[in-house]
């Protein structure tokens, strides 16, 4: 199957300083970053907190090469002027395509063959792929690579099966922590690369188990509660419902509240509707880690 993503925009950042520039700025290793591959990371403030989420691929020399970056519409052009507040003197150039380029997603089966803007979501195999095409070749691009086109809708049911939070829906952006939507679980941190924006706080997080909150997938039966609803247990707040579709929901719960209640036998509700986990397991703690 396959869609196009209208509320997904794109920006391209090239130059002789881009990699290097980049890889100092995010949370993932852009330095490692090949074509037809991608890696999933994010901005965020010096305190730690997500500014913007994204999946960047590399693009090859016949598309202008530098990195090619799949991010939220409504934060495109703050994506690239928040990058050029970074850039002083560096040789990189920053270039909002939203208006020219969008991004289809691909699930349900690899595609029959690869455009050169295409890649494997890097968060979860599930989850399919990614392409880089204006919004009216969609349909050209998908028999290309025989794939059905669907809505919208049915993406968004596909990543919340996925358990992939999605910004200004599951969670607020400049509000949340990579380990609350579980970056460090989805292949968004790179604990080894060393400095980033923020870094210090996320590495503290990983190493002494203190992320509490987390976004957590769980079955509904019958109404949906809306998003933002709080999620209770007994007459106490654990959590805020996000997004949900097909009887499953995601919600951002704060994991150590959920586990004593579902011991002491409570029921979660959201909006006076029962909900339960998917998995358990979802809100054990992580072990700690030794520092380095």
């Amino acid at each position: 199957k396959a869609t196009f993503l209208d509320d997904r925009g794109v920006v391209q950042v090239s130059g002789d300083d881009a990699r290097k520039f980049l890889n100092g700025l995010f949370t993932t290793d852009v330095s490692k970053l090949h074509p037809g591959e991608a890696r999933f990371g994010a901005l965020l403030t010096p305190q730690g907190k997500i500014i913007v989420d994204f999946l960047v691929t590399e693009a090859p020399e016949a598309h202008g090469g530098g990195f090619v970056f799949d991010v939220p519409l409504a934060l495109a052009q703050a994506f690239a002027t928040k990058l050029g507040f970074y850039k002083l003197r560096k040789k990189v150039t920053l270039d909002n395509l939203s208006s020219q380029l969008g991004v289809m997603a691909v699930w349900g089966g690899a595609p029959a063959t690869k455009p050169d803007l295409a890649f494997e979501d890097p968060r979860d195999p599930q989850l399919g792929w990614r392409i880089f095409v204006p919004d009216d070749l969609v349909d050209e691009t998908a028999a290309a690579i025989g794939a059905e086109v669907t809505d919208s809708e049915a993406y968004e049911a596909h990543r919340i099966a996925c358990g992939a939070p999605r910004g200004g829906v599951d969670f607020i952006y400049g509000d949340a922590f990579p380990h609350e939507t579980n970056m460090d679980r989805l292949h968004g941190v790179d604990f080894d690369k060393g400095c980033y924006v923020g870094q210090e706080v996320v590495s503290r997080m990983q190493h002494r188990g203190t992320a509490r909150t987390r976004t957590v997938r769980i079955r509904l039966d019958g109404s949906v509660p809306e998003i933002g609803l709080p999620v209770t247990a007994g007459d106490k707040a654990v959590g805020t419902m996000g997004s949900s579709a097909g009887g499953v929901g995601l919600a951002l719960l704060r994991t150590d509240r959920v586990a004593d209640a579902l011991e002491a036998g409570l029921t979660l509700t959201a909006g006076g509707l029962p909900i339960s986990l998917v998995s358990p397991d979802d809100v054990k703690a992580t072990p700690k880690q030794a520092s380095a």
